[in-house]
C-alpha cells in the first residue's frame, strides 16, 4: 500500500479549522469587548479568560481531551491577564507581550525532542492532517517545526525585550505588531516549504479523506 497523508475535503477543512480558531480565539475575543464595554478593560480581559477556561473544561468533559491551540491560548491569555490586572504600571502592562512569547518557547521547546513534538498535534487538531504513524521522516521534520516555532518565539520575546526598553510605547506597539506578523509569515512559509521537502524526498503523497 502506498503511503499517503490525508486531509479532509475543502468544506469539512475550513469547518475543522474555523471552529478551532473560533473556539481558540474568537470566543475569548467576543468575551473581552463584552466585558471592556460592560466594565472596562480589566473586567474585559477577566472575561476572556473565563471564557477560553470555560470552552477548556466543555472540551475535556465531551471529549476527554483539550486541543493543544486551546490550551496555548488559555495558558498565554491567562498569564498576560495576571500580568495586566496585577498591575497599573504601563509599562509592566507591554512586558505581556514578551512573557507570552516566552511562555509559547516554552511550551514548543518541551514538546520538540519527544515523541509527540506539539506541531504534529497542531497539524491533526487544526486541519486534521493524518499521516502514517511512526514514519521517521515526518517524525523528524515535526520535530525541527517544533523547534523551528520555538527558536521564532524566542527570537520575538528577546527582541520585544530589547524594543521594551528602547522604544517608546507607540513605537513598541507599532513594531511588535510587524514582527510578529513577520514572524507567523516566515515560520508558516518555512514550514510549508519544508512539509512539501520532505514528501517527495520520501514519495509520500497528500489526497483528500474519503467522504
Amino acid at each position: 500500500m502506498v503511503e499517503h497523508l490525508e486531509l479532509p475535503r475543502p468544506l469539512r477543512l475550513i469547518r475543522c479549522t474555523g471552529l478551532s480558531l473560533s473556539e481558540s480565539l474568537g470566543l475569548p475575543l467576543a468575551a473581552y469587548f463584552l466585558g471592556a464595554w460592560l466594565g472596562g478593560r480589566n473586567a474585559g480581559l477577566i472575561a476572556g479568560v473565563l471564557a477560553i477556561w470555560l470552552t477548556a473544561v466543555i472540551r475535556k468533559m465531551a471529549c476527554g481531551s483539550v486541543p493543544s491551540l486551546l490550551t496555548i491560548s488559555a495558558i498565554v491569555l491567562t498569564l498576560q491577564t495576571v500580568v495586566v490586572v496585577a498591575t497599573g504600571v504601563f509599562w509592566i502592562f507591554l512586558l505581556q507581550f514578551p512573557l507570552g512569547y516566552a511562555a509559547m518557547f516554552i511550551l514548543f521547546a518541551r514538546t520538540a525532542r519527544g515523541p509527540n513534538p506539539i506541531v504534529a498535534k497542531l497539524a491533526a487538531e487544526v486541519v486534521a492532517l493524518r499521516h502514517p504513524a511512526y514514519h521517521p521522516a515526518l517524525q523528524r521534520f515535526f520535530q525541527g517545526a517544533t523547534w523551528l516555532w520555538a527558536g521564532i518565539f524566542l527570537v520575538l520575546t528577546a527582541g520585544l525585550g530589547v524594543m521594551m526598553v528602547t522604544e517608546p510605547a507607540s513605537t513598541f506597539l507599532m513594531l511588535s505588531t510587524v514582527a510578529t506578523v513577520a514572524g507567523t509569515v516566515a515560520g508558516i512559509g518555512a514550514s510549508v516549504l519544508w512539509f512539501w521537502s520532505v514528501l517527495r524526498k520520501h514519495g509520500l503523497r497528500v489526497q483528500f479523506s474519503p467522504a
